[in-house]
């Protein structure tokens, strides 16, 4: 292609009648004033549209606009251009054919990003137009930052060489010798956050230190180091949490708090000792995210209508159930939210707390001076409250002592690790709740899982399998007349198919025939009673309905029912 011409892009968007001459005139004013780009400026002030802004120069300049958020990403292409010149002039490699490069930019008509990407790319290039925030979006999780965390410990390990740390030395500070295991360390949480991981696993193995982030769910391999490594950057985590540098036979727990990218991230930190050292396991919670209002942890209406009735009663314990990592917590911070007014006093007991809530007193547990749920309840009944809130069921006094606070004119919301909601009633009876306290006490039981999303950028038809097509079967008559989706995997979504996680939920409410059913002897009278209940809204049928709704994969809620079935 040969170098465009100088034209500026407040002519071809007033020549295209997307603007009036004086809305352009008050912008370039403006743009003078702030020094801000004319297009971001135009979009920011709602006077146009970023798509309407490619578009237009789609048809200007005669060049193709690509929309990214559905174009095959080739990483290796990508990176023939450094990504501090991707973004410096908002520019992509997207295609290699005959000869030249197809390079999308988000302002071709700006002349001198394109001579710099010729002289970069040493090659002849084609332009597109792309999307500015799809494009800023691709260079994101396209230029992870993989090979430069594997740079960084391949260089700690050389600097390393055969020195062993010693674990029981005191008095370690920030020398030069740590320098290299801090860079590394904010690599790996810089990557992470960006690839939007909930944990980062840390763990030794026979040859190798491997690093692997928890997305959506699943394990994904962000990197192999050196094994020399593992025990410097144990020990630099250790100093960071506040933990005993000196035990490495004893499993440890703790936090704190780094800043990356501008977002506060509050850590938790889990070290156990294995066979070839400490594995450590790192939670982040972005404080800067904010909790999630209950419209947006994606109840069915009826399922939501019903939910918010139940936290609204002034007494009586509503129990959230899954396994670990199902969003349980989220739930109730969600529910806490909407609950907290200033004429109402919410207490809630945690381990650890994982978000800090204006206008709510929060305690965090501690086992090694014997504060632990039981005891912290107790002591909140003396504090006159109207809410409270304890992290988890543990134990029977737990149990027992949140179920009288329940009947005595309190609401308590709490979770417990059961499969689904029927069974949680039971479970209770079998850690010898009196049947009669957990008859008055408890007014519902909310199961809830995790599904991944299909990716939206690459979602595509998808035919049955066999066994798909067989475990469908239960729920659908005719499983054939329903279309259904996967993704095909894209540089949106690191190439799994899945980008972001979407709920289910069943709602076990402790209606008058539950309650008579719960205090008999017979506990099929209760079973029998709470599937009736249940009838088409249990966890199953609900990952169907999701898997309908094109949002999830069949293969995703086949996942979900065998940890039902387990």
């Amino acid at each position: 292609m040969n170098r465009p011409e100088k034209t500026r892009l407040g002519d071809i968007i007033v020549e295209q009648k997307l603007l009036l001459p004086e809305q352009l005139a008050a912008a370039l004013k403006e743009q003078e004033r702030t020094g801000q780009k004319l297009g971001r400026l135009l979009v920011e002030s709602g006077l146009i549209t970023e798509s309407e802004i490619s578009h237009a120069l789609s048809r200007q300049l005669g060049i193709p606009y690509i929309d990214l958020a559905r174009y095959p990403v080739k990483p290796d292409l990508v990176r023939l251009l450094p990504e501090i010149a991707a973004r410096r002039y908002r520019a992509i490699v997207l295609d290699e054919e005959g000869g030249f490069l197809l390079v999308g930019m988000s302002d071709p008509t700006d002349l001198f990003a394109f001579d710099e990407l010729t002289r970069q790319l040493g090659r002849e290039i084609h332009l597109a137009v792309v999307a500015q925030t799809t494009l800023l979006t691709v260079i994101d999780k396209t230029y992870r930052q993989t090979d430069q965390i594997s740079d960084l410990a391949r260089a700690l390990g050389e600097e390393l060489g055969e020195v062993t740390f010693d674990f029981g030395t005191d008095g370690i500070s920030d020398t030069a010798e740590q320098a290299p295991i801090v860079r590394l360390l904010q690599t790996v949480f810089e990557d992470a956050l960006k690839m939007g991981a909930s944990d980062i696993h840390i763990e030794p193995q026979q040859e190798a230190l491997s690093i692997r982030l928890r997305i959506d769910g699943a394990l994904h391999p962000q990197t192999v180091a050196d094994l020399r490594i593992a025990p410097a950057v144990a020990l630099r985590l250790k100093l960071m949490a506040g933990l005993d540098i000196s035990e490495k036979r004893m499993p440890q727990d703790g936090r704190f708090a780094i800043k990356v990218n501008h977002a506060q991230i509050d850590v938790r930190i889990s070290c156990i000792p294995t066979q070839y050292g400490e594995s450590v396991v790192l939670r982040l919670l972005n404080q800067s995210g904010g909790i999630l209002s209950l419209e947006r942890l994606g109840m069915p209406p009826d399922t939501l209508g019903r939910f918010r009735r139940t936290i609204s009663r002034p007494s009586g314990m509503v129990l959230v159930t899954g396994p670990t990592g199902s969003g349980k917590t989220t739930t109730l911070y969600a529910a806490v939210a909407e609950l907290n007014k200033p004429h109402i006093k919410i207490l809630t007991v945690e381990d650890p707390v994982e978000y800090r809530i204006a206008g709510i007193n929060q305690v965090q547990v501690n086992e090694k001076i014997d504060l632990n749920f039981a005891r912290v309840l107790r002591a909140f009944l003396r504090q006159d409250p109207d809410i409270i809130l304890l992290g988890e069921i543990r134990d029977a006094e737990t149990a027992q002592t949140g179920l009288r606070a329940a009947m005595t004119g309190h609401l308590v919301l709490s979770t417990l690790h059961t499969n689904d909601s029927v069974s949680t009633p039971l479970r209770l009876l079998d850690m010898g709740i009196p049947r009669y306290l957990l008859a008055a006490s408890l007014r519902a039981v909310v199961a809830q899982r995790l599904l991944r999303a299909i990716c939206p950028n690459c979602t595509e038809e998808h035919a049955l399998t066999p066994a798909e097509h067989e475990w469908l079967t239960a729920e659908l008559a005719h499983p054939a007349g329903h279309a259904y989706r996967h993704g095909r995997g894209c540089s949106h979504c690191n190439h799994t198919g899945y980008r972001g996680r979407v709920g289910v939920y069943e709602l076990l409410e402790m209606t008058a025939p539950l309650v008579e059913a719960a205090n008999h002897a017979d506990p099929t009278r209760f079973l029998e009673a709470a599937n009736s209940q249940l009838a088409g809204r249990t966890l199953r049928r609900r990952a169907v309905d999701v898997v309908l709704a094109g949002r999830t994969t069949v293969s995703e809620a086949m996942r979900i029912d065998n940890e039902l079935e387990g």
